[in-house]
C-alpha cells in the first residue's frame, strides 16, 4: 500500500479505472472484474460522475451505480477507497465546478454510490470561470460535512493546481491532496513543471491512460488487426518510437515471465509521485494481464531499459 500524498489514503499500487463499468462490460461482468481485483489485494476503484454519457442512451453515473450496487452486495465498503468527480457531466449542466454544481452533483454520486461518503472526490477539469476561492469553499463545506474525507484535482496545468493549493491555505480550506493527469511511457508530457508542482506541494499522482488506450497491452502490433472501441486511437502508436517501446517492454516481461502491461504499469507506478496508475478492464481475462502490477516492482535497470526506449528527445 501507498500513502496518497498528505491524506490518510493507504492505496494499492493499482487503481481499477471504472469508465468501463455500465459501457463495454455490463452489471455481470462489472461485478466479476471488481470481485478479482479486490481478492488479488486492490483497494482503490475510480470512477466520475459523467461515466458513461458519451454511450448510446446513456446520461452518466451508470458506472457510479454498478459500483454502488456491487458495494452493497460485498458489504465491503470499508475495505475499498472510493474516488469519483465532479466537473465535466453536461446534462444538467454539471459541467463546471460552480459551487451549486458541487453541491448538487455530491449529492447524486453518493446517491448512486449508496455510501455516505466519498473518499476522493475530484475536481474533473479545471473550470476558468468560476473563482476559486468559490470551488473550493463548497470542497471544503463538504469536508467539514463528512461527505468528502479529501479532494483531488484531475487536468489542471501547474499553475492552476499551484493556484489553488494557494487559496486553500490562505482561507484555510481543503487543499486538493492529489492530481489525475495523462501519463505513461507513450505519453511523458506530465514531466516536468507539473510533476515538480506536484512533488513541491507533497502531493501524489494517479494517472490515467496508463495503458496508452491499451497500446501499452502489447495487443497492438503491425498487421494486427484489434477489435476495440479504442482501435484507432492505440495504433496511431505504432510508430519507431512506439516499436522501440514495445520491444522493451517486451524484453523486461519475458525476463520476469509477466505481462507487457503489468511492466508498462510498474515502470510508471515507481515514476516519481506517482502513487497509483489509473487501468480499467471489461472482462477478469483483461484483468489478469494488469494484477501483476500489484506487487511487481522493477529493478533500476529495468526502469532506465524502459526510460531510455521512451525517451521523447530520442531520434
Amino acid at each position: 500500500m501507498t500513502r496518497l500524498g498528505t491524506s490518510d489514503l493507504d492505496v494499492s499500487r493499482l487503481s481499477l479505472g471504472g469508465n468501463v463499468f455500465g459501457w463495454t462490460a455490463d452489471e455481470e461482468a462489472s461485478f466479476a472484474v471488481l470481485d478479482a481485483y479486490v481478492e488479488a489485494g486492490g483497494n482503490f476503484v475510480d470512477t466520475a460522475d459523467v461515466y458513461s454519457a458519451w454511450g448510446q442512451g446513456h446520461v452518466g453515473g451508470e458506472s457510479e451505480t454498478i459500483i454502488g450496487r456491487w458495494l452493497r452486495a460485498r458489504g465491503n465498503r470499508d475495505r475499498v477507497v472510493v474516488a469519483t468527480k465532479v466537473g465535466m457531466l453536461g446534462v444538467g449542466g454539471l459541467d463546471n465546478l460552480k459551487p451549486a454544481t458541487i453541491a448538487t452533483a455530491v449529492e447524486n454520486s453518493l446517491t448512486r454510490l449508496g455510501v455516505d461518503h466519498i473518499d476522493l472526490y475530484y475536481a474533473h477539469q479545471d473550470d476558468l470561470e468560476t473563482p476559486q476561492e468559490e470551488a473550493l469553499a463548497a470542497f471544503d463545506a463538504l469536508v467539514k460535512a463528512g461527505k468528502v474525507r479529501h479532494i483531488a484535482a484531475s487536468n489542471f496545468t501547474a499553475a492552476r493546481l499551484t493556484s489553488a493549493l494557494r487559496v486553500s491555505e490562505r482561507e484555510g480550506f481543503a487543499r486538493y491532496v492529489a492530481l489525475q493527469q495523462h501519463y505513461n511511457l507513450v505519453d511523458r508530457s506530465y514531466e516536468g513543471e507539473l510533476s515538480a508542482a506536484v512533488a513541491d506541494a507533497g502531493l501524489s499522482s494517479a494517472p490515467y491512460w496508463s495503458l496508452a488506450r491499451g497500446f501499452l497491452t502489447g495487443k497492438y502490433r503491425p498487421g494486427v488487426a484489434v477489435e476495440s472501441v479504442r482501435a484507432t486511437a492505440a495504433s496511431k502508436y505504432l510508430d519507431d518510437r512506439g516499436l522501440r517501446i514495445l520491444a522493451a517492454l517486451d524484453e523486461v516481461a519475458a525476463a520476469r515471465d509477466t505481462t507487457v502491461a503489468a511492466v508498462a504499469l510498474a515502470w510508471l507506478a515507481d515514476r516519481p509521485t506517482v502513487a497509483a496508475p489509473i487501468a480499467s478492464a471489461r472482462t477478469v481475462a483483461q484483468l489478469a494481464d494488469l494484477l501483476p502490477a500489484l506487487e511487481l516492482e522493477l529493478k533500476a535497470d529495468e526502469m532506465a531499459k524502459l526510460t531510455a526506449a521512451s525517451d521523447p528527445t530520442a531520434s
